[in-house]
This record gives C-alpha cells, structure tokens and sequence, in this order.
C-alpha cells in the first residue's frame, strides 16, 4: 500500500524541506518553495537479493560496439557535436525564450532523411508545427509529428513508432501520472528525464530535450538534470541581432571547445561558415575609432571589429559604456592608458562596441581594444588591413597569448596585410606566413608605429 507524503521543494535547486519556507538555505532564492505530494510505496523489512542477468565484467571480456553517428545536415550542429548525434545520447539544449530552439530543432528533424525521426511538441499544436516547416521551406517524409505531455502516452508511442531520434519540446512540458505535481516542477522534470534515459540506454534511441532556462540565465530544473544528460547544448545570442552561438557546456562524446555559428533568417537559420567576413564591415575607406582584433572561440579563429568612441563628457561626470565587453576590464585599460601611456582620459566619455552583438571574454583584444580608443580620440584612422592580437597588462607590458599560428593565419586568410603580436609569444616561423607579423613588448612600441 502506498503511502502519500507532503514536502516542499524549492524550484531553483531542489532542495527539499517538511515545512515552507520564505528563503531556501541551499541556493538563498526567496519564495521558491512549492508543495508537492510524493506517494511512497511500502517495503518489507527484509531485503529480498534477486540473481540479476547484468555481471561484473573486465575490460578484456567487454564487447565493444562501435556506434556509427547520426550525421545531420546542418554542419555547424555537427561540428559542436564532435561528428553528430551518438546513438543511445541524450542531449539537453537550452536557451532564451525566442532565440531559436525550437527553430533548431525542427530543421534537424526535417534534414535527415536516412533515420526515423519522432518529433514530440508540448507548447505547439500539429498546425503550429505545420506553419513553421511551411516557414522553413523543408519537408521529411521519415519525421512523425506529436503533440504530447503525458510521459506514459508518450513512451506508448515510442514502443510504437521505434524512432532511431526523438526530439522533445520541452522537457518542462512533460508530466508523469506518479507525481502529483504541476508539469515543469523539479520533481516532474527530473522523474520524466529519468524515464527517458532509461529508454535510450536501453533502446538505443538518441534523444534531443529543449529546455527553458531561469532569469539568471542556467537551465531549468534540479542541477541534477544537467549531471544526468550525456551532452549539454547553449544556444544563445541577442535577439536584437541576427547571429546566434550554439556552444557545448557537457559533451561526454566529444571537445567542449567547439562553437557553432548561425544567422536568424525569415527562412530559419543559416550556417555561417567563415564568420570572420560577416563579422567585420565592409566600410570604404578608413575611419576612426574602428580596430579589428583576432580572438578565439573555442577552438575557432576569429575577426572582429572592435568599435570605440571618445568625446568630451557633457554632464560632468564621465560615462563608461561597453556592449560585448567586460567593462571592468575596459576602466582597467582605461587606467592603463592614463598611468602608463599618458593619455588623459579622466574627462572624456568612452564608449565601447563589439560589432556583430558578440560577446568577447578573450584577453588577447586587449591591444585592439585600446588602439580603437586612442583613434577615436585622436581621430586618426587605423589602416584597415591591420589587426591586433595581445594581453595589456598593468604595466603597459603586452602579454603573450595562445594559438597565435592560428590568430595569424585567420588574419591572412581574409587578406590583411599586417598584424601586431606580442614580442614573447615564439614558437612559429614567420616564414609560414605571407602576412607582415610584427612584433611588440609594450604598448607604446604600437602607438608610436600606428599614431606617430
């Protein structure tokens, strides 16, 4: 007989209490505690041992299958994933609402033609899903469409259907007839991604979960969920703007390192395949205020154009804005200049943008940073063929930084003609490279060789 029991789980990290409580002493989020009921069965008091079929093995007498990946058209998917899809995976894609998820996730399922495909929707009726595939111009004759939240309907179909890919949107819509709690709670999320694990280990059945994510920007749901995936998939980018990153937080089968790019479009999204040329403006002549840096995303080679403007502060007090750049580490720069370069700054307005609505975390554009700010406010132009790559430190030192070959081969690839470095960074040959490397160990080497 079963036994019914109350507790309050705090929807924010899963901790759980007997009473409610205003403040979770696990995560400290306030008002986060909600009731749910938790049946419990009855057991004996003695342990009843069962022979199971599953035996401790050796290495030696394990057999290995070696598991040919699904290989989806959209190459970028592919790249992030380490090669596709693993059968038997579970992968967790996550995001902000409307930065294209479920975009994503249908034009998977509508480009792959050789496996059966079940793709399972609890926010969107079947018409809904018609529209958007109508919007996105493919069609798959190998992919079913369900419109579906119960767990126990959905496993039914499943047992029917025998997908070799199930794609679910969302996880958080999923809701199991055991737990007497509203769909999207912890305990509904990590009960069904328990149930479906299962079935793809046992099964073989690759699956796909969309999941929301909180204000502060991680995934829905107990941490737990994120240990219990085989890979975990962020899909972000400002919806302000058209270009969309998919990076791998997890992946149990492939480098974290990797990144995908894409470009929204009213037919869906685009694969960018050499960002670095949509990432910088193709502006006749040169202007101020404009640096273009090479910095690395991943294991990705890019340029970006860093953009800076300086002028006299009209309220007083002067104003620091940066969009795409830490701005704490901008003020540091900022007080570099001053104490070391004896730019006087103090009384002008700096405002820093990283074209493209990206966000840079590499230290390596410092250089260009810093460059672009002293042109804007000198209003001398920086040649568009050259590009910086290096660390400023606080004393005026530029740092070495890594995968140089990489930085400088992207910048001769796109056709620039020179790019500055820092003078410790060793290790290549410049006779490899077409391109002007020019070496530095201070910041003032490079004002004097660009500004005179």
């Amino acid at each position: 007989m079963a036994q019914t029991k109350t507790v309050y789980i705090c929807q924010n990290c899963g901790a759980q209490s007997p009473k409610w409580m205003g403040k979770c002493t696990n995560c400290g989020e306030w008002n986060s505690f909600v009731e749910e009921i938790i049946n419990k069965k009855q057991t004996t008091s003695k342990l009843s041992v069962q022979t199971s079929s599953n035996k401790p093995l050796t290495l030696v007498d394990i057999q290995a299958v070696k598991n040919k990946r699904i290989s989806v058209k959209i190459n970028e998917f592919n790249r992030v994933l380490g090669g596709g899809i693993v059968p038997g995976s579970v992968i967790l894609l996550g995001g902000d609402p409307g930065i294209g998820k479920s975009t994503l996730a249908l034009q998977l399922a509508l480009g792959i033609n050789n496996i059966k495909i079940l793709y399972t929707s609890g926010e969107e009726s079947l018409q809904q899903i018609k529209l958007r595939a109508e919007r996105l111009n493919a069609t798959n004759s190998n992919c079913l469409f369900l419109s579906e939240t119960s767990l126990e309907q959905l496993l039914a179909h499943i047992e029917q259907q025998q997908p070799d890919l199930l794609i679910i949107d969302s996880i958080q819509t999923i809701s199991t007839e055991t737990i007497e709690s509203s769909p999207g709670s912890v305990s509904q999320v990590r009960e069904c991604t328990s149930a479906l694990l299962k079935f793809a280990k046992k099964n073989n059945v690759a699956i796909i979960l969309i999941g929301h994510i909180t204000k502060e920007g991680s995934l829905a749901g107990p941490k737990i969920l994120e240990h219990m995936v085989d890979t975990v998939l962020q899909f972000e980018g400002d919806t302000n703007y058209m270009y969309r990153i998919l990076r791998s937080n997890k992946n149990r089968f492939g480098s974290t390192n990797e990144l995908g790019i894409f470009e929204m479009r009213n037919d869906g999204l685009k694969e960018i395949s050499n960002p670095s040329e949509q990432l910088i403006s193709k502006v006749s002549g040169d202007v101020s205020g404009t640096a273009i840096t090479a910095t690395i995303e991943g294991v990705r080679p890019l340029l970006i154009e860093i953009q800076a403007l300086v002028s006299s502060a009209a309220y007083g007090n002067p104003q620091r804005s940066s969009t795409g750049f830490d701005l704490r580490r901008l003020n540091m720069l900022l007080a570099v200049l001053e104490k070391r370069a004896g730019f006087k700054l103090i009384t002008k307005d700096v405002f820093l943008n990283i074209a493209g609505g990206l966000k840079i975390s590499d230290p390596a554009t410092d250089l260009a940073v810093i460059c672009s700010i002293l042109s804007s406010n000198l209003d001398i132009a920086i040649k568009h063929k050259v590009c910086f790559a290096g660390e400023v430190g606080l004393t005026g030192e530029i740092r070495a930084i890594s995968r140089i070959e990489q930085r400088i081969a992207e910048a001769q690839k796109l056709g620039f003609e020179k790019i500055y470095i820092p003078g410790l960074n060793k290790g290549f040959e410049r006779s490899n490279f077409n391109i002007k490397v020019v070496k530095a160990s201070r910041v003032e080497e490079v004002f004097r060789e660009i500004f005179g």
